[in-house]
């Protein structure tokens, strides 16, 4: 590594305070403070409220909370439109892109429906027909179901973070099957797995992000930084990747 930082692009961001950790207020404030102590330069936020209580009113009230902070930007919590929550499938999906809205995440397990059954189809196909990224937590759902998903919706671009420890031989058969599913940092716990991943499948399929505040964001930045990767494959990893998968240029650090 050379001796200027690499720009990072954090993927899997919420504010709001946890009911059941510790983890701070959950402030816009406190957030960006722990994006600067660990050089993080942007980052992609969902709102506690969305996952935890009420997905359609923690979704509007996240572009509030966010309103002219250009470093970050909203993720939605989706729902399936079986009981009318958030509206129509296809609403759901115009209303996010014309908020400004850049990735939606799915919360299966505590929701209450299956990523990969015919409730959440609609919803699905909707937001790859306007091709916004879904961010899924590996303890959401099952690597059988992100696969049949990624199978069905090839052009739905699937990023599954919070992989914990011991599920490289799941994340490389689903890696090694499908094109569209990549692999979020934040609890990447296996030892050099990061390195085992970057060098069997290539960089490309490793996003940056930290799973703040409920992790510590230090465990990623570190993770990414001290490991033995190139620096083409840091950068890659650390922003590239998500300004892909986002198709926009990211603003400079």
């Amino acid at each position: 590594m050379s001796e200027g930082r690499p720009v990072l692009i954090d993927a899997d961001v919420m504010l709001g305070r946890h009911p059941r950790r510790d983890v701070g207020g959950g402030t816009v404030t406190e957030l960006l403070a722990a994006m600067d102590h660990v050089g993080v330069a942007e980052a992609v936020v969902g709102n506690m409220t969305s996952w935890l209580h009420d997905p359609e009113r923690g979704n509007r009230e996240l572009l509030g909370l966010l309103a002219g902070q250009p470093r970050l930007s909203p993720c939605w919590v989706m729902l399936p439109d079986t009981c009318g929550e958030s509206g129509t499938a296809a609403g759901f999906a115009d209303a996010a892109v014309q908020a400004g809205v850049v990735a939606v995440r799915a919360f299966p397990r505590e929701h209450g429906y299956d990523l990969d059954g015919p409730d959440a189809a609609a919803v699905l196909d909707a937001v790859e027909s306007v091709r916004l990224p879904l961010l899924v937590d590996a303890g959401q759902t099952t690597w059988q179901a992100v696969e049949a998903l990624a199978t069905a919706h090839p052009s739905l671009r699937i990023v599954v973070g919070g992989v914990g420890y011991r599920m490289l031989r799941q994340i490389a058969g689903v890696l090694d099957r499908t094109d569209n599913v990549s692999v979020g940092l934040a609890d990447l716990s296996s030892h050099r797995g990061l390195e085992w991943l970057a060098g069997r499948f290539g960089a490309g399929r490793l996003v940056f992000g930290t799973g703040a505040p409920y992790r510590d964001p230090a465990e990623a930045v570190t993770r990414l930084l001290w490991s033995e990767l190139a620096e083409g494959e840091v950068a890659a990893i650390g922003a590239g990747n998500l300004r892909r998968l986002l198709r926009r240029e990211a603003r400079a650090a």
